[in-house]
């Protein structure tokens, strides 16, 4: 199971480091507004897809809440099928779809869980609604 902080879900994107930060930073500032995921990955880890509605904390490598996002859509696609509409709302700088797909099979081939065009997508949107303890909308 995922951790869980004040009873939410934890998430926590890419891998720790330089790229958690970055992509943190990019939720915070607005531009990031969506994640993939593996559907594999939830069955692995016992845990149920996202819902529309739900509250997830957003942390960094020490697993410390940094802001909460809310759930506003959940989608899930053969991976040769997402769309570049929400590609392009992970906001993280991709030019096209055929880009996204590049870079996202290579991330998941080097965390070794590697992607063909049928494996299944988890498209998940949110927005944020607190940037660590100050709540911004609800």
């Amino acid at each position: 199971m995922w951790p869980r902080i004040g009873g939410l879900r934890t998430l926590d994107l890419g891998t720790p480091g330089e790229m958690r930060a970055r992509l943190n930073t990019l939720v915070r500032n607005g531009v990031k507004t969506a994640t993939a995921g593996l559907l594999d990955e939830y069955a692995d880890e016992g845990e149920e897809l996202e819902h529309v509605g739900e509250r997830l904390a957003l942390v960094d490598d020490h697993d410390t809440l940094v802001g909460v996002v809310e759930v506003t859509g959940v989608e899930v696609v053969r991976f040769a099928d997402v769309p570049w509409d929400f590609a392009r709302s992970e906001g993280e700088g991709d030019r096209s779809i055929e880009e996204w797909r590049a870079g996202h099979a290579a991330y998941w081939a080097r965390v070794g869980t590697p992607v063909t065009d049928d494996s299944r997508i988890v498209c998940v949107r949110f927005r944020l609604v607190s940037a660590g303890d100050g709540v911004l909308g609800t």
